[in-house]
């Protein structure tokens, strides 16, 4: 069973990525490994009240909600009595959304609602009218709405049930923009392009392909992940036209070799280009025993003598035989046949690789999560 593992390990790494050392690399397009300047979502953030819980509220030691719940009343000109309020069908909230530099006035945006109090459950709760701000203080979005929580929540005198985090709600399309980002995307003059990765090669193949599908010198890099593209007078006013047609242009990207370990759950990952100088490897385990079996001595019948414990101590210890095995891999599957010839199972191959890295024999940053 354990050679049937690590076979099945081996033929998911070449299956995911033998193909790349054995063929020219697939290609991606631009939108998917970058982001456009004036493409970006704001974050939106706002303090609320929810209301109408069963019981389930901030209790009566929390005194930010009990002020929010007297400012609230004052507001719309009820008096009230901070001592007699008794928040349990009402939470203090927080209130995120996120906000598009498309969005306009009168569209909608989702919302979260988590709670900041003692709050039990947020379930059955309508959020109150509650601004959003973003980082510059102004108020872009208003949120209102009952609430939707994906779990539940039931207690009794000794027990208690909970599915899901009950504490966090959404409400979809929850926010009503009031006031939109002050950013005209079509009135730039130029675009910058950050690559999601650092790489030189990346960044000039982006260079040299964004120049020859505008037929001239519009794209120029900036730093290992940055591309600023001029645009072209032929599309001035109209930058929407020209980003729908360079998002779809193919990029073959290259990074750094890279193995990826997780330690938690044993799995290993190869990036393209991973390859090992000529190294020997051997691999075992030892394992040591150590067994207490007392002995008890008993006297004869009137001899006056006195029952002894005798101690008994069993060491043994055994080591796997492993033969020595020479490793020298220019491509990925040489690299996993060779850690494979030896036996290693994926716990073990955590192991050999962190030597092979200290040994300086594997080219690749080792990532250990």
């Amino acid at each position: 069973m354990c050679g049937r593992f690590r076979n099945i390990a081996a033929w998911i790494v070449l299956a995911v990525l033998g193909v790349t050392a054995a063929g020219p690399a697939w290609g991606a397009r631009l939108k998917d490994i970058a982001s456009f300047s004036g493409v970006r979502s704001n974050d939106l953030v706002g303090y609320g009240l929810v209301v109408g819980l069963s019981g389930t509220g901030d209790k009566s030691g929390s005194e930010f909600t009990i002020q929010s719940m007297t400012n609230m009343l004052e507001s719309m000109g009820v008096k009230v009595d901070r001592a007699q309020l008794k928040p349990k069908n009402v939470a203090a909230v927080m209130v995120t959304a996120k906000m598009p530099a498309s969005a306009r006035p009168g569209s909608r945006l989702d919302v979260t609602v988590s709670s900041m109090g003692d709050a039990q459950s947020l379930l059955g709760g309508v959020l109150l009218l509650t601004p959003l701000r973003g980082v510059d203080g102004q108020v872009y979005a208003l949120s209102q709405g009952p609430l939707t929580v994906g779990g539940f929540s039931a207690a009794g005198e000794a027990t208690t049930t909970t599915k899901n985090v009950v504490t966090v709600a959404r409400i979809p399309g929850g926010a009503v923009v009031e006031r939109p980002v002050p950013f005209q995307f079509n009135e730039q003059k130029d675009v910058t392009i950050h690559l999601d990765d650092q790489d030189f090669s990346t960044t000039q193949q982006v260079v040299n392909t964004l120049n020859e599908v505008m037929a001239g010198p519009y794209a120029a890099a900036q730093d290992a992940a940055t591309v600023k593209l001029r645009i072209p007078e032929r599309y001035q006013g109209n930058i929407v036209g020209l980003m729908a047609e360079l998002e779809n242009v193919e990029i073959r990207p290259d990074s750094r070799a890279r193995v990826v370990v997780d330690e938690k759950t044993g799995t290993v990952v190869f990036g393209a280009n991973v390859t090992l100088s000529k190294v020997a490897v051997t691999h075992g385990n030892l394992q040591l025993v150590v067994a207490e079996q007392p002995q008890v001595s008993q006297p004869g019948a009137f001899s006056g003598g006195q029952t002894v414990v005798t101690p008994n101590t069993q060491v043994g210890a055994r080591e796997e035989k492993r033969n020595i095995t020479m490793l020298e891999g220019a491509t990925v599957q040489d690299l996993v046949q060779g850690l494979n010839a030896i036996g290693a199972t994926p716990r073990d191959l955590i192991s050999i690789l962190r030597t092979l890295k200290a040994a300086g024999a594997l080219h690749a940053d080792l990532e250990v999560l």
